[in-house]
């Protein structure tokens, strides 16, 4: 390689680098001077979780967990308790007013299974 083209390899590197270097610097900029509201005024309204304690069902049975009325499910999950127990689903329910969990236990008839609805007017 040619003396000329190895100095020119080495000034691209190096305007290479040095935008990357300026990039960081702006996004950091940039977020630090990004301003944030305080929680309170991002609060969903009507925010509640409901939770359906551990029951012991057969396994593959749903347990249901409703919100209350008037509000809608944002979010959930569920929990399967027990040696080797397997959540096979977690997710809401086709009219979007509660949420679901799945599961089962290996070895056993039962699991225990804990579902969580996260609510909110919507």
């Amino acid at each position: 390689m040619t003396r000329s083209k190895l100095v020119l390899g080495a000034c691209a590197m190096a305007m290479t680098l040095a935008g990357g270097v300026g990039w960081a610097v702006q996004a950091n900029a940039d977020a630090a001077t990004q301003k944030s509201e305080p929680a309170a005024t991002r609060a969903i309204e009507g925010y509640e979780i409901i939770k359906l304690p551990n029951a012991n069902v057969p396994n593959f049975r749903r347990q249901v967990v409703f919100c209350p009325a008037g509000k809608r499910v944002v979010g959930g999950g569920a929990e399967a308790q027990g040696d080797n127990s397997v959540l096979n689903g977690s997710f809401p329910t086709d009219d979007g007013r509660g949420w679901i969990g799945i599961g089962h236990q290996p070895g056993a008839d039962s699991v225990g299974i804990s579902v969580y609805a996260v609510c909110a007017n919507v």
